[in-house]
């Protein structure tokens, strides 16, 4: 069975069938041809892969981040981050980065925070004087830490498919996602100080002020939300609820930037990339049903265990795994196909699900940077109509930056664990 899955897998992938059909299609070849169970137990377990009530965080992010984009709040959280760090030098590639941050804390999403603050910040920093290349590199990997700093939705995928707890790998997010964005402000800042670019201005108390009172509402959603989840308030789901009321109520009755009419629009966008994402979910968990029933992550997990003799050496060839695959498909259903395969593998090695599930998000963060699939570029190529190469040059010089981070990660649990051991556990 384990050859005709994978010839059935690389042909339909070839072809460029979408990956939820292929894993359809594959589910439904082993089952007629190696098992007897009848066919109508494929629509039972689409069914039972989205009859799970944390599932509803998912359109919800994916709604709040639309409203937010659209609105005021992107521009809010860039005018404080600019007077608060906008004198450094290098201070307005900073503040993009910092923006970045918050925006990822309240979006759960990389793609819109590209959106949200890339169509901000990158043509203020071309206007500012900072190179092309590095204006659209920095805000399209900075834009990728809204999947990993929490809420974040390929973490709850995750979640679903390994049977971890989402409260805790949020907080396991938060210590990998800040030292990324660390990093990337050390790095500007040398390339600052290199390039002498002049900084936008000079420190300001009562301009920080200022941009702190008309941005407060916009500051406040990260503390709501994984405040209300921490301390046990509210459920991840019901958090992504609230994060979709209080974003609306702040764009219409405060922020006044979003109109009654833009709801239809922002709905139906949310919709089918929520759709999307679920179904394929929902033939992921079913593919993962049949591979479970026939006890194939046991048998990798010998084979695996047979040739790999230390978890140090397990997790490098997962990382250069997703890599590759990266080159060929799409990193979220990669980690959703793969990380259930491996979890016979991960309790062999003693490997901690949350560690390898910031592991994997990582992985996914660096597959939405390379292309031919990486889902930022295509984003940033969108809202700067420049073109997929010239973008993938300017994310080339951080991917070295984000190779680091994930290799830190990797190899030093304590830098995602060392939270939620601490608070949850």
């Amino acid at each position: 069975m384990i050859i005709t899955i994978c010839i059935c897998f690389a042909a339909l992938l070839f072809l460029g069938v979408p990956i939820a059909v292929i894993l359809g299609v594959t589910t439904l070849v082993c089952l007629v041809f190696f098992t007897s169970t009848p066919l109508h137990i494929i629509t039972q377990q689409l069914f039972n892969a989205l009859d799970k009530f944390v599932l509803l965080a998912i359109p919800f992010f994916i709604l709040a981040g639309a409203v937010m984009t659209r609105g005021g709040i992107a521009r809010k959280l860039v005018a404080f981050v600019n007077s608060l760090v906008g004198w450094f030098p290098g201070g307005l590639a900073m503040a993009g980065i910092l923006a970045c941050i918050f925006f990822a804390a309240i979006s759960g999403s990389s793609p819109a925070t590209v959106v949200a603050i890339g169509s901000i910040m990158i043509p203020a920093l071309i206007k500012a004087g900072y190179g092309e290349k590095f204006s659209l590199g920095l805000i399209t990997v900075s834009g990728s830490l809204g999947i990993v700093i929490p809420p974040s939705i390929p973490m709850i995928l995750y979640c679903l498919v390994m049977n971890v707890s989402v409260a805790e790998i949020f907080m396991a997010g938060i210590v990998p996602g800040l030292l990324i964005g660390f990093a990337l402000m050390v790095y500007t800042f040398f390339i600052a100080k290199k390039n002498n670019w002049r900084v936008s201005g000079s420190a300001s108390f009562p301009e920080l002020v200022r941009t702190a009172r008309e941005g407060i509402w916009a500051l406040l959603l990260p503390f709501i939300v994984l405040g209300g989840i921490y301390s046990g308030l509210f459920t991840p789901t019901e958090a992504a609820a609230v994060s979709v009321i209080y974003a609306l109520f702040i764009e219409i009755f405060v922020y006044k930037e979003f109109k009654f009419a833009d709801i239809t629009d922002v709905c139906r966008e949310a919709a089918v990339l929520s759709a999307c994402l679920l179904f394929i979910l929902s033939t992921a968990m079913t593919f993962i049903w049949l591979l479970t029933a026939e006890q194939i992550p046991h048998q990798l997990a010998d084979i695996i265990i047979e040739h790999i003799h230390s978890p140090w050496m397990f997790l490098l060839t997962v990382n250069i795994l997703f890599l590759i695959l990266g080159c060929f498909m799409d990193d979220v259903s990669a980690m959703l196909i793969l990380a259930p395969i491996f979890m016979e593998t991960l309790n062999r090695y003693g490997i901690d699900l949350v560690h390898f599930g910031i592991v994997m998000v990582l992985n996914i963060q660096m597959g939405m940077l390379t292309p031919p699939f990486g889902l930022n570029l295509f984003v940033a190529s969108g809202i700067t109509r420049e073109p997929l190469i010239k973008i993938a040059r300017g994310v080339a010089p951080f991917l070295g930056i984000m190779l680091l981070c994930l290799m830190l990660v990797t190899y030093v649990p304590w830098i995602s664990l060392a939270l939620p051991q601490w608070i949850l556990r």
